[in-house]
């Protein structure tokens, strides 16, 4: 097979949920394939060490902040010898002009299910151009069967031509040290309490809110010497989230870090007393089995995709009944059996997932799509 992929969210948007899976991807499978060729449209500068048998179209360096605006620039594709080309970020900068099979990787469809949620630059990419790319595919690569389902009652799409892709944790997601983990939050971030994590966006999807009213319910008893970190980059939403915590009381136990490097998630999963993660919709969601990896137990929701990838590991609430989350919380601070019972179950789990399955799984996909042209 000769496989063309836009790799550009690889080296512009590392660390972004999308970025991540793209660079993972790539590098992946190169890990694995030495036998088909591929051309990759990317930036110079990855890092990544490609084989013989990858190809590099370089690409201009990303000028615009803002990320929709510039992956959605049309990469226009000449190379006749392709059998299939492939879009990861969702099929955004696919055009029509391209002599070859195409499939993207849709991950969800949030915007469509959840429009409040997304910027309106995001929400008219999926209303007035999506339905066009999927019309324009020869098949779709997404990564859980929720999405699956969800891709295909919305869209009328075949369900024979899409190809569940499960993700993983990465590498450096691993248990390590807790107390030098602690060390090092608290000399860098001035971190010195015990703390439950969220990590993630900023969106109202995520329900932020949520995890600092359940919090603020928990017995004062368990609360005096607790924190909740919320990581992530400060986005608009963050003023109604501060406002809340203040108004809560609970200002003083909140701690926003914005914008955490790569290297440092591991050394906050492994130092929390355990994820909180209660978002009202995910097509997949990382930073469950993120933290699992790192032996770190996890608070979930009941809803979408997490009971699917989550499989019994994680303590599973309804995101919308902020008394059941605070429980869960409670429980899991005070229950050392039940901790290390999902600690266990958490590394257990964690297991069946993998980049090196991600990408041969992928490669699969790419097959089928070829086979049934």
């Amino acid at each position: 097979m000769n496989i063309g992929i836009d790799g550009r969210a690889a080296k512009w948007y590392r660390g972004t949920g999308i970025g991540t899976y793209t660079y993972q991807l790539i590098s992946n499978i190169n890990n694995i394939d030495n036998i088909n060729e591929y051309l990759l449209f990317l930036p110079q500068n990855t890092g990544l060490e490609l084989n013989n048998n990858f190809s590099i179209k370089p690409i201009e360096e990303s000028t615009n902040s803002n990320f929709w605006d510039e992956v959605n620039a049309p990469n226009i594709l000449n190379n006749t010898d392709i059998d299939l080309y492939h879009v990861p970020q969702n099929g955004v900068g696919l055009t029509e002009n391209i002599n070859c099979l195409k499939t993207i990787t849709l991950h969800d469809i949030i915007p469509l299910r959840m429009p409040e949620t997304v910027s309106d630059r995001y929400l008219n990419i999926f209303n007035n151009q999506l339905p066009k790319i999927i019309e324009n595919c020869d098949g779709i690569i997404t990564v859980s069967e929720f999405s699956k389902d969800d891709i295909a009652r919305e869209f009328n799409f075949p369900k024979d031509k899409i190809f569940v892709t499960y993700l993983g944790a990465e590498d450096i997601y691993k248990p390590l040290d807790k107390k030098s983990c602690k060390n090092f939050l608290k000399n860098k971030y001035n971190i010195d309490k015990n703390f439950l994590l969220y990590v993630g966006g900023y969106s109202p999807r995520k329900n932020i809110i949520g995890i600092l009213e359940a919090f603020s319910l928990l017995d004062p008893k368990l609360r005096e010497n607790l924190s909740v970190v919320i990581t992530g980059k400060k986005g608009i939403s963050y003023t109604i989230y501060m406002k809340r915590a203040e108004d809560l009381g609970i200002k003083n136990s909140v701690i926003f870090t914005d914008f955490i490097p790569l290297d440092h998630l591991p050394l906050f999963y492994n130092a929390c007393e355990f994820l909180v993660y209660p978002s009202f919709y995910e097509g997949f969601g990382l930073p469950p089995l993120e933290a699992m990896a790192c032996g770190t137990p996890v608070i979930s929701s009941n809803v979408t995709s997490i009971p699917e990838i989550c499989s019994g590991s994680a303590l599973l609430v309804d995101p919308y009944n902020v008394d059941e989350l605070s429980l869960s919380m409670s429980e899991l601070l005070s229950d050392n059996k039940l901790r290390d019972s999902m600690i266990k179950c958490g590394l257990s789990n964690c297991l069946k997932y993998s980049w090196s399955n991600t990408a041969k799984d992928t490669i699969a996909a790419y097959k089928n799509i070829i086979k049934n042209k």
